[in-house]
């Protein structure tokens, strides 16, 4: 073996080990991308389950004044008819009114919760993604 014949190998062993690493930061920029398409996705679904939400929650509130108009009048009607007196038969009126209301806002809240916001895939991908990087690495 001569020198000159070790320094070329040297020279093409380092090429190999720069060509390596660069196809790994090639390889991790990829994984990356895909990392921030996936969180894109799956945080664009979870808008819209709170638009779905939100509009729960709306339709409550918009449904809450007619609601309590209704029953204030239907039923506050049948429970005068049948010998009630008329404050409390519109106090019962309301507290149904308002029990159907409030139903919808827990519907609606119960829909927003930080659980079923939470991008679980995208973070079970990145544990698995980091797993793979520290294998890479070694």
């Amino acid at each position: 073996m001569s020198i000159p014949n070790d320094i070329q190998t040297s020279q093409n062993d380092l090429r190999t080990i720069l060509k390596l690493f660069g196809n790994a930061l090639s390889q991790f920029a990829k994984l990356f991308q895909n990392e921030i398409d996936l969180a894109n996705a799956e945080l664009g679904e979870k808008a819209q389950e709170v638009i779905g939400a939100v509009s729960f929650i709306a339709a409550g509130a918009i449904l809450v004044f007619p609601a309590v108009v209704m029953v204030l009048f239907a039923l506050s009607a049948a429970l005068i008819a049948s010998g009630w007196s008329e404050p409390l038969s519109y106090l019962t009126s309301a507290a149904v009114a308002a029990g159907i209301a409030g139903v919808l806002f827990a519907i609606g809240i119960n829909r927003l919760h930080a659980r079923r916001l939470t991008p679980h895939e995208t973070i079970g991908q990145l544990e698995k993604d980091k797993d793979v990087m520290k294998e890479m690495v070694r």
